[in-house]
């Protein structure tokens, strides 16, 4: 039997498993990601290795699904490193990426990269094993930088992002394909700070797992709103403790809603399995706004959210806002989106671009507080707007966004992979690639 074409998938950062503690540090939506994209590619005919960072008391392999593993090599020790620093260590961790290529079977036809850290690893090892680099940068520098808050000096000693734009700037010009996750995550890559050409740049939304997320009846809804000892009306807002997620902004946007919805809450299902002090502090400074504003007797508070019960709280809640400083996509708002919950989305971000207003979602500002509450109030008060949002989103998550819609849009970019790799010598591989890519594509069809 021919053997199956042979995937490398790199995500060094974070803890990277089959069946990953989303919420730990460093450890979010982008695992979720490589993992998803990863099993479709399995079921589709490649052979999948996710390569990570070995640490702590980790296996060094790990079976995520038929087909699909994940391996992982050391470098920098055998602490957590966080990803704003551990890409002082990748030159080591290729070096050990090497030694075990060489043991390998067969090889690879392609690397698909993800965050920066890990396109410094997909650049060099494609280099080294002549094929081609697609990158998925997630999380662009410049415009991380140029939409946090807080004393320039004090952000660039924490996340140095001056090196960091000068080595995206590298991977961007030196990868295959670079695969964008909105439009204006495009129009980034293609400024004055990266300045990539435009035919080399692919949107391609992350995606989510129909056979989780779904709308149920409003019955049920109730239902799980009782479960988890919750009644009124519910604005859910969940994911990682971190101040770019807006928290804060949300809980100023209530104000107007507490005014006048008399049984609306805010739950807020935020923080870790194992939170950090630092996030025990941010909950802590939550929780104080949240009381000087008076309105602390509406504010739940509860802790992170179990993947297998993520699907429910998306369902009990009547609105969920997705109220971030600045959000690379919108993952969970999708998500929401996909159970037929309503949904209000930052203008902070690429997803809202992408979306019909009024149809699919709202979206609002979350720095105007009267505007994102405005938007929470007309869901609330009116339930033609809800019953809308809910149809029209739910159909539209599926239409676009489901996994395996998403691995059949990668795939369809690497016909996109011009000569200009021929100075790598990987214009075999890539014929090859090519054609297993318009194999898959066709009997997925």
């Amino acid at each position: 039997m021919a053997l199956r074409p042979r995937i490398m998938m790199i995500s060094t950062h974070g803890y990277v498993a089959a069946e990953p503690e989303l919420g730990k540090p460093d450890t979010g939506g982008q695992v979720a990601y490589v993992l998803e994209l990863s099993r479709c590619w399995g079921h589709m005919g490649f052979d999948v290795d996710i390569l990570t960072r070995q640490f702590e008391d980790q296996p060094r392999s790990e079976r995520v699904a038929d087909h699909v593993r994940v391996i992982r090599l050391p470098c920098g020790g055998s602490e957590f490193i966080p990803k704003e620093t551990l890409c002082d260590h990748i030159p080591e961790w290729v070096s050990n990426v090497r030694r075990w290529t060489d043991d390998l079977d067969s090889p690879y036809s392609m690397i698909n990269s993800h965050y920066w850290d890990a396109g410094l690893a997909g650049e060099a090892l494609a280099h080294n094993l002549g094929v081609p680099h697609v990158h998925t940068p997630h999380s662009i520098g410049s415009w991380k930088r140029d939409n946090m808050d807080g004393d320039p000096d004090e952000l660039e000693l924490k996340y140095h992002f001056r090196k960091r734009i000068r080595e995206e700037k590298v991977i961007f010009e030196g990868c295959s394909v670079l695969i964008a996750t909105t439009i204006q995550q495009r129009q980034v890559l293609e400024g004055h700070n990266y300045g990539i050409a435009a035919d080399k740049i692919f949107v391609v939304p992350p995606g989510y797992d129909e056979t989780r997320f779904s709308p149920v009846s409003r019955d049920s809804r109730e239902a799980l709103k009782r479960v988890h000892g919750l009644d009124g009306r519910i604005v859910l807002a969940l994911g990682r403790m971190a101040h770019n997620k807006g928290y804060d902004l949300l809980i100023r946007s209530m104000v107007p809603v507490f005014e006048r919805i008399e049984d609306a809450k805010l739950l807020l299902a935020i923080g870790a399995t194992d939170p950090t002090r630092r996030e025990r502090e941010q909950i802590g400074e939550l929780r104080l706004l949240a009381d000087e504003l008076g309105i602390a007797d509406r504010v739940v508070f509860r802790d992170f959210i179990p993947d297998d019960a993520l699907a429910d709280f998306y369902r009990m809640a009547d609105v969920f806002a997705l109220s971030s400083r600045y959000e690379p996509f919108g993952m969970t708002a999708v998500e929401a989106m996909a159970c037929g919950t309503a949904t209000i989305v930052t203008t902070e971000g690429g997803l809202w671009e992408q979306l019909s207003w009024g149809r699919d979602a709202l979206y609002a500002n979350p720095f105007d507080p009267q505007a994102f509450g405005h938007a929470i109030v007309s869901v609330l008060t009116y339930p033609r707007i809800a019953e809308q949002l809910a149809l029209s989103g739910s159909q539209s998550a599926r239409d676009g966004y489901t996994w395996m819609r998403i691995a059949q849009q990668v795939l369809r970019s690497l016909e996109h992979i011009t000569a200009s790799d021929d100075q790598r010598g990987v214009t075999a591989q890539i014929e090859t690639l090519r054609a297993s890519a318009r194999d898959v594509l066709q009997s997925t069809s």
